[in-house]
């Protein structure tokens, strides 16, 4: 189903996240894929119930892709795309081009790339120029500090607010800032961090949330979204509840 781009518009927007692997709606701890959850065996019918809910956006991630670099569920995310109406933001093993534009093409309205921007920021200016800077985010990993890569088991040299000062320089706009430490743990996100990174370009946060109360820091710390996951599929905190942010 296509749709139309949508940029952010100054309201923060909770997101829900459609994580998947082997073709099934899932969640990670940490990223570590031994500590998995399954909740879907239709990742496509679970983007149309959040739709559904209300949400004015999806993040959908190929965690195959985001370990191997090779995107075994493109099938399932190409049914998934033609499922819903509301834009969608696609990463997991974006690390070409080809990939990124066969993406929009398929009707993605964003695409997110990490690794490649990590090993090869020289890139960078040529896939802003052929997708337009507003259609890619830049996936922003951390550990302690420094960025993760190739599905966070890589741990590099770079250091955050560096690499996000490196980024702003070659064009990007918007980054998706994720403490990895935190991520399905449910215990808060680096609220800090996000402050810092959102002092250099605009950014999405993720890792962590599972409150109105995390949702609405984020907002105050200048964060223009939050990814939610593990909070809504288990229950802790609800997509309507979670919009109220929206509306604030």
């Amino acid at each position: 189903m296509r749709r139309a781009q949508q940029s952010m518009t100054g309201v923060f927007q909770p997101i829900p996240a459609v994580d998947i692997r082997a073709g099934r709606c899932v969640q990670l701890v940490q990223g570590d894929f031994s500590r998995e959850t399954a909740y879907s065996d239709n990742p496509a019918e679970m983007a149309r119930h959040w739709q559904d809910q209300g949400a004015q956006r999806l993040h959908v991630v190929d965690l195959d892709g985001a370990r191997d670099g090779v995107r075994t569920n493109a099938a399932v995310i190409a049914k998934l795309l033609e499922s819903v109406a509301i834009p969608v933001q696609v990463g997991g093993g974006v690390r070409s081009l080809d990939t990124a534009r066969g993406l929009l093409e398929q009707g993605a309205d964003r695409v997110v790339a990490g690794t490649v921007a990590a090993e090869r920021p020289e890139a960078l200016a040529e896939w802003i120029e052929a997708l337009g800077a507003e259609r890619l985010i830049v996936g922003v990993d951390a550990r302690n500090a420094r960025v993760a890569t190739h599905g966070w088991r890589n741990l590099t040299d770079l250091d955050v607010e560096g690499f996000c000062q490196v980024l702003v320089a070659a064009g990007v706009r918007r980054v998706l800032y994720t403490d990895v430490g935190r991520d399905g743990m449910l215990n808060g996100p680096d609220i800090e961090g996000t402050r810092a990174v959102a002092r250099i370009l605009s950014v999405l946060a993720s890792g962590g949330v599972s409150s109105v109360d995390h949702l609405k820091s984020l907002a105050e710390a200048g964060a223009e979204g939050a990814i939610i996951g593990t909070a809504l599929y288990e229950g802790r905190l609800t997509l309507s509840d979670a919009l109220t942010v929206a509306a604030c």
